[in-house]
């Protein structure tokens, strides 16, 4: 792919977003502000929990909580969805430690109105426990997250001593409306992408999900023998080192990863691969 060096640094790429329909406009902007030719199929479809029974008494009884951890956009809107509909105000939440896993997490929240105490230094649930382990101890901590997640945080908490009440906020599921459109543009030439991003775990698992034959709502994930053949020649881009680890035990390669585990980050570890891509090489005539 040849570019002019004055068109943008994204000119001529096309990129696959497979975030949540809700969610995917951040990151396929950014994408298209620098001349990326993007095109959206949802890997994830949010739903609601099979029951709110579990999220609304942890949320009546904040007062028993020493800690709160949101560990997603989707978790914040679904706490707050429910505090309105429960008519609980800030007040319950005042005495409250806050955590939120990353910058986005993070003004979720403060849209809200609600101060956030911490913010780890890596966006993983890794930096959220080294942040917190000092300062659990023999405290009530409640979790509110997706229906299936990495237990990370709950475990490793509860051996400092933390006690620790996960809540599921949401489910993620795979939108079986997706898994046409996903197999239509891997095997068009016309509409077959450059590069794959992947935001998260859950859109990789759902990816592989969507290009099998099963259907449901958790996909039958088993190790491919070797790379699937619709991802070949396709740069598959990973927002961090969980969800790198993720493509890789599915057999998958992560051909870019972001340094900042962000939206951001991805849009800048892109660029990165373009640039480093399509470098002009140096003549060896004019080598001393």
């Amino acid at each position: 792919m040849s570019r002019e060096s004055n068109a943008p640094v994204l000119s001529g790429v096309r990129v696959l977003v497979g975030r949540a329909r809700h969610q995917a406009s951040k990151l396929s902007s950014g994408l298209r502000d620098l001349g990326a030719e993007v095109l959206e199929i949802p890997f994830i479809e949010i739903r609601k929990p099979h029951s709110y029974r579990p999220l609304d008494n942890a949320l009546k009884n904040l007062s028993k909580y020493d800690w709160l951890i949101l560990t997603s956009v989707n978790g914040v809107e679904a706490v707050w969805e429910r505090m309105r509909k429960l008519r609980l105000g800030k007040k319950p939440l005042r005495h409250l430690q806050i955590v939120a896993i990353g910058p986005a997490t993070r003004q979720a929240i403060e849209q809200h109105g609600v101060k956030v105490n911490i913010v780890p230094k890596e966006y993983v649930a890794e930096s959220v426990v080294k942040s917190l382990r000092r300062r659990v101890k023999g405290k009530r901590v409640l979790l509110a997250r997706a229906k299936v997640a990495r237990d990370v945080i709950p475990r490793e908490l509860r051996k400092v001593g933390a006690r620790v009440d996960l809540v599921e906020a949401y489910e993620s599921v795979v939108p079986e409306s997706s898994r046409k459109r996903v197999r239509r543009v891997l095997e068009s030439p016309k509409l077959r992408p450059d590069i794959i991003t992947f935001t998260s775990s859950s859109t990789v698992k759902n990816f592989v999900g969507l290009l099998g034959k099963n259907r449901g709502r958790e996909p039958a994930l088993s190790l491919p023998k070797e790379r699937p053949r619709h991802t070949d020649g396709v740069r598959l881009a990973s927002i961090g080192p969980v969800t790198s680890s993720t493509l890789r035990g599915l057999g998958l390669p992560v051909d870019i990863e972001a340094r900042e585990y962000t939206i951001p980050g991805l849009i800048d570890a892109i660029v990165a691969d373009q640039k480093r891509r399509h470098r002009p090489r140096s003549n060896p005539g004019n080598i001393c």
